[in-house]
């Protein structure tokens, strides 16, 4: 299982990256990832990660590819990814139906008290897909994960 490099506790799997795998021949696998932003820091990252996995498992050919072809949005991340997300510390992006208004940045649950009594400080995180907000209840900051359409 190879995780996120920047969030250790969701598998790039669970993220909803890995949109393609195939194994047909003997010992060869192709692995295609589709990054959550195209400037993601991570990319080359995640395709030396995944080369490792496979070659550890058994395959000689191994070939992992990040391709634009289907765009990522955040409803491709697995019931199990955002409880990953959760146990990390950061705000699961909401479920959408391909459009949302952008207030619904500042209307997120906190991670930590689940009080939705919560501001957003800055749409702009540490990485392109966070954004800081504060838990007035808590007294505490935290990083939601932005939703992509």
């Amino acid at each position: 299982m190879v995780m996120d490099p920047e969030i250790p506790t969701i598998s790039i799997v669970d993220l909803g990256i890995v949109t393609e795998i195939v194994s047909g021949k003997e010992k060869h696998a192709f692995v295609q990832l589709t990054p959550t932003f195209s400037g993601c820091p991570a990319l080359k990252v995640m395709e030396q990660l995944v080369a490792d996995a496979l070659r550890v498992a058994g395959y000689e050919e191994v070939e992992v590819e990040t391709s634009f072809k289907t765009q990522w949005n955040t409803n491709m991340i697995s019931e199990k990814g955002r409880a990953a997300l959760l146990k990390h510390g950061l705000a699961p992006p909401p479920k959408h139906d391909g459009y949302f208004e952008l207030d619904v940045l500042s209307d997120i649950n906190c991670p930590l008290c689940d009080s939705r009594n919560t501001t957003m400080q800055t749409p702009f995180g540490p990485t392109l897909c966070r954004s800081m907000h504060y838990c007035k209840n808590c007294s505490n900051a935290f990083e939601a994960f932005k939703p992509v359409s």
